[in-house]
């Protein structure tokens, strides 16, 4: 308690933990503030602070000329079910569940970010200085429908030394993947429509499109993209609405899409009138450029999304839809619907970053990082029996199998209770085919605790 900031939150917590242990119930009349000021020693304006931020939270009342007292509503609290819940469905939920609703102290070598030192906070801070003493609009007015011009001419550029010609006009920003992904499955779906999905694949793609009541089939996913004699087959037999893969570094194998694959699936793509969205969320940490299906068909029935949050920042939320334009029209429309104007705030961030010429330094520091602790994880690993499949070119994943055929759901379990967040193969996978398959974040495995848990937990599994 060496500070002022300390000691309201002192306070704050004593009332909290009052009114958990039922100490203090519903209506009940709060200590006034000279009389906690001199149980807990500490200043009467403490106090008060520590009142007016519980005010503010909902955990209590004012009433003036009376006191203070415990909110009527005061939800039920526990500190066991303040925790992960660690017993729940190890399902495509389960990941993302523990990895956002943990705390900072808990391990998390199964989510699919970078840490916060691997972002370039530096040159984040100094852009929300630029727009701190900028043009007011930027901090208060609505965006555009299609977003921040400047930022979709520039993205327009950066497509273009992927193989991807779009005009600004052609690109929509979004507030995220995620979103871009959900406006292409209100705008294309109907419920009970047939999705095809890569197996294995990011586990959100099955939880968003369950959301929009999608019948979902899957494909096997090779080192070099979706296994063609069965995409045919599949494509034939399912007759699917939508494909939704990566093409460039593949969540969560790391593997990369052959130009061959690449033409083959846009064929049967062609024949079967199915519409691709291409998930390139990743692109930036590749150091050479894998082929893209939206560069193939020229955007004509493939849509290309793309975001910042692994690059750039994760709490930043600013992503873009790339289609064609009469397809961008339409998504414009019910995005005005859905979410009305975008942020325009964030954009105008992320393209201070993007212009200023660090964000490509910052790129090529992190892809030589992440290219280090590829090769330093990947032998870790393996001195433990838990081989990858493959060693990706580039991005922060390796795809792993754990010895003699161990549960990985299991050890997910098991590591969780030891503050680990774990991805077992099977929340990747729609067909759970991948029992001992595990996907690992090498950019959050520095801290040596997560592969003595894995140790640990494998070394229990066998016992």
């Amino acid at each position: 308690m060496q500070n002022g900031v300390t000691r309201v939150r002192l306070v704050m917590e004593t009332i909290s933990q009052r009114i958990a242990g039922r100490a203090l119930t519903p209506g009940a009349k709060l200590p006034s503030v000279r009389a906690l000021a001199a149980t807990l020693k500490v200043s009467v304006s403490t106090v008060v602070e520590a009142y007016e931020r519980l005010v503010a939270e909902g955990a209590i009342v004012s009433r003036p000329g009376s006191g203070f007292y415990v909110a009527q509503q005061a939800a039920p609290f526990a500190l066991a079910e303040a925790g992960p819940k660690v017993d729940r469905a190890v399902d495509p939920f389960w990941v993302s569940r523990q990895s956002l609703e943990t705390d900072d102290e808990t391990l998390k070598p199964g989510c699919g970010w970078l840490p916060p030192d691997w972002f370039p906070e530096a040159s984040l801070r100094r852009a929300l200085r630029g727009l701190s003493r900028g043009d007011s609009a930027v901090l208060s007015h609505y965006a555009s429908p299609l977003g921040l011009l400047p930022l979709r001419q520039l993205l327009a550029r950066r497509l273009g030394e992927r193989g991807i010609e779009a005009a600004p006009g052609q690109i929509m920003l979004t507030e995220s993947g995620t979103q871009s992904i959900d406006l292409l499955c209100r705008f294309f779906l109907e419920p009970g429509d047939t999705v095809l999905i890569d197996d294995p694949c990011y586990f959100n793609f099955q939880a968003l499109l369950r959301a929009h009541r999608a019948k979902l089939v899957s494909v096997p996913y090779t080192p070099a993209g979706p296994d063609i004699a069965a995409f045919s087959r599949i494509v034939a037999e399912a007759r699917p609405r939508l494909y939704i893969t990566n093409s460039g570094i593949h969540n969560p194998t790391g593997a990369v899409l052959s130009p061959v694959t690449a033409h083959r699936v846009l064929k049967i793509a062609e024949e079967a009138d199915l519409t691709i969205i291409e998930d390139d969320i990743f692109g930036d940490l590749e150091t050479v450029p894998a082929p893209r299906l939206a560069a193939f068909d020229g955007l004509q029935r493939v849509v290309e999304i793309g975001s910042f949050s692994k690059t750039l920042s994760a709490s930043v939320r600013c992503g873009f839809v790339v289609a064609r334009p009469d397809w961008i029209e339409s998504l414009a429309d019910l995005k005005i619907a859905t979410s009305f104007g975008g942020g325009r705030l964030t954009a105008e961030l992320v393209f201070q970053v993007l212009s200023d010429g660090s964000y490509r330094k910052h790129l090529e520091s992190l892809r030589a990082r992440l290219a280090e602790a590829r090769s330093r994880v990947a032998a870790a690993l393996t001195a433990i029996g838990i081989k990858p499949l493959l060693m990706p070119q580039d991005g922060l994943f390796l795809w792993c199998a754990l010895p003699d055929g161990i549960d990985a759901a299991e050890i997910a379990r098991a590591a969780m209770e030891r503050q680990v967040v774990l991805a077992p193969g099977n929340v990747f996978s729609l067909s759970q085919s991948a029992p001992a398959l595990m996907r690992f974040n090498v950019s959050q495995m520095d801290d040596p605790r997560a592969l003595a848990v894995l140790k640990e937990c494998l070394s229990q599994a066998r016992a």
